[in-house]
């Protein structure tokens, strides 16, 4: 039975979801690895594709689910606030600085 993690989502606070560990850490170091750390930073698009290369098969076979696992990392990244959205449409992304890829 994989190991669960709790995160949270910036735009429902105070609520929390139990996700794959594996998957999750996976994720937040190839998102974190693929941000700038200046704003405006990417859009959620280009850090999509930008993160792409950091992904490994073993986690990710055909990068399936590549999109939802980006999102769920996002959203606890900004409660957390590790990663922070520039004030301009559309969602542009970027790592404070403060914050450490591995």
């Amino acid at each position: 039975m994989p190991e669960k993690i709790e995160i949270e989502n910036v735009n429902i606070p105070g609520r929390t979801e139990r996700v794959d560990r594996t998957k999750y850490m996976a994720m937040r170091k190839a998102l974190l690895a693929a941000l700038p750390d200046t704003a405006p930073g990417m859009t959620v698009a280009e850090a999509q594709a930008a993160l792409l290369p950091f992904l490994s098969e073993t986690d990710f076979p055909e990068r399936q689910k590549a999109g939802w696992w980006m999102k769920a990392v996002q959203l606890d990244l900004e409660a957390k606030g590790v990663i922070r959205r520039a004030p301009r449409k559309p969602v542009q992304l970027y790592r404070l600085a403060a914050a450490v890829a591995g």
